[in-house]
C-alpha cells in the first residue's frame, strides 16, 4: 500500500526500505489507535522470506529493526491451514501480554528471548541447508505460547489435528490460521484429508522472492 502511495504521489525519492514498516506501523499506531507490531508491516514491505531481529539497543537507536532476506528455495514443504470461525484481530490476541511485557514480567521477558533465539536457531538450519530440520523449533515456539496465552479450544485444536497427522505447527499470528512444515505429499494430502471435516482450507503457499 505504501509503495503504491509514493507512486500515486510521485514521490520522487524512495523511502528506505528499512524504514517503511517503521513509517507505517506508525501511522496505525499514532494515527489510527491501532496497537499492531512490526512483524506483519516488516513483510508486507519485503516480502519473500525475511529474518527480522528486533534488537533492543538497534531498535532504540536507529528506530528500526535488521531485516535479512532470505532465499525462499532454503524452505522446505510448508502448509497454511486457515478457518475463518476461529480469527481475531491483534489487539484482541495480545493485549495483555503486551502489558505484562512493559511490567517486565519475568516470564514474558524471558519468553520472547526463547522465541528470538527460536527464529535464530531456524535461520542457520536454512542457511545450512537444513530446512527439513526446522520442524521441531515450530513446535516448540507454539508450545511456548500455549504456556503464556489462554489460547481458544478451537486454535488448540488446528495445531493438534496437524501434529496428530505428523507434521509441524505454530500459529501465522493472532490466531485462526497456522503455518508448517510438512514431509511429503502424501503428508499433504493427509493434512488436507483432516482439516476438511472441520472446514478449515490448507494450502501449499508457493513463496517467491
Amino acid at each position: 500500500m505504501l509503495a503504491r502511495l509514493m507512486e500515486f504521489y510521485g514521490v520522487e525519492e524512495q523511502i528506505p526500505k528499512h524504514i517503511q514498516p517503521s513509517l507505517v506501523l506508525s501511522v496505525e499506531n499514532d494515527e489510527l489507535g491501532i496497537p499492531a507490531g512490526l512483524q506483519d508491516r516488516v513483510i508486507q514491505v519485503y516480502e519473500g522470506v525475511v529474518f527480522m531481529d528486533f534488537n533492543r539497543g538497534h531498535m532504540e537507536t536507529y528506530g528500526h529493526g535488521i531485516y535479512e532476506e532470505l532465499d525462499p528455495t532454503l524452505l522446505p514443504n510448508v502448509y497454511v491451514a486457515y478457518t475463518k470461525r476461529l480469527s481475531e484481530g491483534t489487539e484482541v490476541f495480545h493485549n495483555d501480554i503486551r502489558s505484562r511485557w512493559n511490567r517486565g514480567e519475568r516470564e514474558v521477558v524471558s519468553a520472547m528471548y526463547q522465541w528470538a533465539n527460536l527464529a535464530e536457531r531456524v535461520k542457520e538450519m536454512l542457511l545450512a541447508g537444513r530446512g527439513r530440520e526446522i520442524g521441531p523449533l515450530l513446535n516448540e515456539n507454539f508450545d511456548l505460547r500455549r504456556r503464556l496465552y489462554k489460547i481458544s479450544p478451537g486454535n488448540l485444536e488446528m495445531v493438534d489435528i496437524a501434529r496428530d497427522v505428523g507434521a509441524s505447527a505454530k500459529f501465522t499470528g493472532s490466531g485462526g490460521a497456522i503455518v508448517g512444515t510438512f514431509e511429503d505429499e502424501a503428508m499433504f494430502g493427509r493434512l488436507v484429508e483432516a482439516f476438511r471435516s472441520r472446514d478449515i482450507e490448507v494450502i501449499n503457499p508457493k513463496i517467491l522472492p
